[in-house]
């Protein structure tokens, strides 16, 4: 713990940290964006006699000796003066010998620029440029001796955030490379680069059309990087003591504290919010970004700089001075064994982003042993949109490779020598190819068809041609799918059945190997013709069921729609041309039907037009907040306002009409799945399911049992009858809640409120107001437990959008602690809680009568101040909405009622016109609800 004495030297420093952390929000939409251009500075490092420009070196160390020279045009007005600072930590202020200036106007500097040794016990360097004015260099070096720690930890920023930088550039470099020559390439060489360089990528975007990946891939730029261990750690704080982190004090800022995901955006604001701390009546300090260029750094800006005063200071961090750290490559699959003899040879590594962004590495190559005794040497280049190193195999010609020779990685980082990976490689030989075992099905002409080659190794595969009854040779696709396997596809569209050869070229081989195979014709085989009485859509079985064209059954056309295949049986979703025709058709009928095939001809199939597939009608939705258990702590302090969201710790009651057929039997199951079919669970009557009567079910779910803590998105249920599915239809969407603790905030309405809980990462964003201006996004992955929340308005409420389903606005329930010792305005209590009518979609544009014997529901009556002054105990919340109809449109979600009173529940089932009564036993003498009026209720 700091002693008074600390402290009271500290509090004035941290207090302006603090007070200019609170104004980096409304700058930090620029101060990410380094894109203006600064001088040029060059500068050498030369250790042991050998001199390196400062882009291939990684670290300095004590006696390097470092040449710098500021590259300004000659027409340059202001005079720059640099100044060179060696730091040695952040509780150790550093000697005065340690600062250097010269004034980079002089002829003398011109010529010869600076020449400095690196002092022993140095840590960081440094490089000043600061407009000339009277006391410059003692204004400068007295800031960095009185405050070390902040200097050094924006040293480690800037060196964080240039290196972060550079695998950005190179990302958007190759992108942009690849998009201008050949679009089409980016689906595959993308996953690869991100690979490389350690880039966060959007999957969906190589989905896209060719012309939109590029676009998508390179938004957002700032948020691409991932967290790299490696930049991490040639970046390493060396801090100690009690004083030792400045930032660590302002890091209690949302900025520094909540979850900015990329490194490369924390890295930017620690600078600015570190360095803007130091502004003195002469000087202000400015980050600037050392860009590797060529054998110089380019300058970039994110402020353009000042001449009056304070005058701008450009800070400038050379590579830290500590012991070398090699790149920790590694390959993608250590057993891989890759062909030596391979003119396009590429190593897949990963591990070390730095070497395909930087010029660190140097000298790279591949050592190997060949089974003549001879060393030899490859080089190597980093090539990230290939996902590893490309080899040079040209000195390999006349060398005896062998079946199995271990090489290894080898090159310079900076200075120092260091050894990589172990890759094995072999040489290509002539071996007996052969039809893998595990492909035992025949070739069939009329479409693609694969084939299963083995060897003894297949690495050195080059290509893959098939050779036709007429001697024409046509070339195959390809792919490697184990180390003595390849899978080709042929291209049998066209192809007559018969004889043909494959033919297989492994790289350092002239003649390729030939397998004899044989080809054959196979006809569709139809098995039959389902279709269900009042359905469209029936199912064609049988084999090569692709070569139907068109089926014809008692007047009605069908299309052939989606095709499946398992254990060797086809089967053909078949549609009508005309639905209405087909749906006429009636049950029990067995029917003629003749299959037209794609060359034209017929076959003939028995159809059968089996029962109805089993129907039902949603009539109503019941939500248990608490779980049905009735404790008021299980109870969430987040209120949904959209009926159609359930909770994932609540429990769902809804009931069921049976429609087809009219009564419900035992044998009825109802299937509960999430839309992507990631989740399911079935309700039966020995599990959730109980009939109310012969054409009524009620089913209880329970979600979090069912479908586990994982769960969420739309939720769709349809009816099993012995084995015959219902049709989907829509129950709601899931959705999982934070846990909100407490909600503390400052008397000054100024600052933000802190909002404490649990699993925070569910929250998508939280707003003070229901039109949702200004909100607080919460980043991906958030972990944790407080968020910096707007201070709510009035002293109402907060708002909340949850990542689950964030076009819905709910309500934080939440009272806020107000620190400060103030009692709330009566404008305040006033404010919390505030009756809210019920949640009502919006009309839709044209208003019909329910037909059918279709459910009317009541309107929704909101309960009065009266109503709501009482609430029995242990009554869990409720929620009953109309099912949605077949018609319904998506609707925006509307505010609801937030009320402290009980809960009503409203009816929407036939029987709720006369008299509508509560579905939950666990609200006891609840008052039913009123119709607001006759008319068909509307979604």
């Amino acid at each position: 713990m700091l002693s008074p004495r600390i402290q009271s030297r500290l509090f004035p420093v941290l207090l302006a940290a603090l007070l200019v952390c609170a104004f980096v929000p409304a700058a930090f939409g620029d101060s990410s964006t380094f894109d203006l251009n600064g001088p040029r500075v060059e500068v050498t490092v030369t250790r042991a006699g050998k001199t390196l420009p400062i882009t291939e070196v990684p670290n300095l160390v004590v006696g390097d000796k470092l040449w710098i020279h500021p590259d300004f045009p000659e027409a340059q007005a202001a005079h720059y003066l640099l100044v060179t600072a060696f730091l040695r930590g952040v509780t150790n202020p550093p000697p005065k010998s340690w600062f250097h200036k010269a004034e980079t106007w002089d002829k003398g500097f011109i010529e010869k620029g600076m020449t400095v040794t690196v002092p022993d016990g140095a840590q960081q360097v440094l490089l000043f440029l600061a407009p000339e004015t009277g006391g410059d260099f003692k204004t400068l070096r007295n800031s960095v001796r009185g405050q070390p720690g902040a200097f050094v930890r924006a040293s480690q920023d800037l060196n964080q955030a240039s290196l972060d930088r550079s695998r950005l550039d190179k990302y958007l470099t190759v992108v942009r490379k690849i998009n201008h020559t050949n679009p089409a390439e980016l689906k595959t060489a993308s996953p690869l680069l991100a690979r490389s360089l350690d880039i966060k990528i959007d999957a969906n975007c190589l989905s896209m059309d060719v012309d939109l990946i590029a676009p998508c891939l390179t938004e957002k730029q700032n948020n691409l990087i991932l967290n790299d261990g490696h930049s991490a750690s040639i970046v390493a704080a060396l801090t100690s003591g009690p004083t030792s982190d400045l930032a660590m004090q302002a890091s209690y800022t949302p900025q520094a504290s909540y979850g900015y995901y990329s490194p490369y955006i924390s890295s930017v604001m620690d600078i600015a919010r570190i360095l803007e701390s130091f502004r003195t009546a002469a000087y202000q300090y400015i980050p600037a970004l050392a860009e590797q260029s060529g054998e110089a750094l380019d300058l970039k800006l994110n402020t353009p700089p000042s001449f009056h005063n304070p005058k701008s200071v450009l800070v400038i961090a050379l590579p830290a001075v500590e012991g070398a750290q090699p790149p920790p490559l590694h390959p993608v699959d250590e057993k891989q064994v890759y062909c030596a003899q391979n003119a396009t040879l590429a190593l897949p590594v990963e591990g070390a982003p730095l070497v395909f962004s930087t010029r660190y590495a140097r000298n790279l190559k591949l050592h190997l042993q060949a089974a003549n005794g001879k060393s030899v040497d490859l080089p190597l280049t980093a090539d990230p949109a290939r996902g590893g190193l490309d080899v040079d195999t040209k000195p390999l010609t006349g060398t005896v490779i062998g079946t199995d020779v271990k090489a290894s990685i080898r090159g310079e980082w900076g200075f120092v020598p260091f050894r990589g990976p172990e890759i094995r490689l072999q040489g290509s030989h002539e071996q007996t190819w052969k039809i893998a075992d595990a492909d035992d099905g025949p070739l069939v002409v009329g479409r693609e068809d694969t084939v299963l080659l083995e060897a003894g190794n297949a690495s050195c595969v080059d290509g893959v041609q098939f050779r036709t009854a007429d001697g024409k040779e046509i070339k195959a696709k390809w792919k490697l799918v184990k180390p003595n396997q390849v899978q080709v596809t042929l291209p049998l569209k066209d192809a007559q059945p018969g004889s043909m050869v494959l033919l297989v070229k492994q790289a350092g081989l002239e003649k390729p190997a030939d397998i004899k195979v044989r080809t054959f014709a196979k006809a569709a085989h139809l098995s039959g013709f389902t279709l269900h009485s009042g359905d469209h859509q029936g199912f064609l079985t049988g084999s090569r069921l692709d070569e139907v064209a068109v089926l014809k059954m008692k007047g009605v056309e069908f299309k052939p729609g989606t095709l499946t295949s398992a254990k060797g049986d086809d089967k053909l979703a078949m549609e009508a041309v005309n639905s209405k025709a087909a749906s006429a058709l009636q049950a029990g009928q067995t029917l003629p039907a003749v299959a037209t095939l794609r060359d034209g001809r017929t076959l003939d199939v028995l159809a059968t037009v089996d029962a109805a597939r089993p129907r039902v009608t949603l009539i109503s939705k019941f939500v248990q907040e608490d779980g049905g258990a009735g404790d008021e702590a299980a109870k969430s302090n987040i209120q949904i306002l959209n009926p159609d969201e359930l909770p994932q710790n609540a429990v769902l009651l809804f009931s069921l009409k049976a429609e087809t057929p009219e009564n419900f039997s035992r044998a009825e199951e109802i299937e509960v799945a999430t839309k992507d079919g990631a989740y399911s669970t079935t309700l039966t009557l020995a599990n959730g399911l109980t009939l109310q009567d012969r054409h009524i079910a009620v089913a209880r779910l329970d979600s979090a049992k069912a479908f586990g803590a994982s769960a969420f998105g739309p939720l769709r249920f349809r009816v099993v009858a012995d084995g015959v599915d219902g049709d989907w239809q829509p129950l709601g969407t899931l959705v999982r809640l934070p846990n909100f603790e407490s909600l503390k905030c400052d008397d000054d309405p100024n600052v933000a409120c802190k909002l404490r809980g649990s699993n925070l990462f569910l929250v998508d964003s939280i707003a003070p107001n229901q039109q949702f201006t200004n909100p607080v996004q919460v980043p991906d992955g958030f972990p944790g437990r407080v968020l910096p929340v707007p201070h709510p308005v009035d002293g109402g409420e907060l708002y909340v959008k949850l990542r689950d389903d964030p076009s819905v606005v709910n309500v934080v329930t939440l009272t806020a602690e107000i620190s400060g010792g103030k009692k709330p305005t009566e404008k305040q209590e006033a404010a919390v809680p505030k009756p809210r009518p019920a949640y009502t979609a919006p009309a839709e544009p044209t208003t019909q009568p329910a037909t059918n014997g279709a459910a009317v529901a009541p309107a929704k009556v909101a309960p009065t101040p009266a109503a709501s002054a009482s609430k029995p105990e242990n009554v869990g919340p409720a929620k009953v909405v109309p099912a949605p109809s077949a018609n319904d449109a998506p609707t925006a979600a509307q505010p609801k009622a937030l009320t402290t009173s009980t809960t009503e529940v409203v009816a929407s089932h036939p029987a709720a016109s006369q008299a509508s009564a509560p579905l939950s036993s666990s609200e006891p003498e609840q008052k039913p609800a009123t119709p607001a009026s006759s008319t068909p209720a509307q979604n």
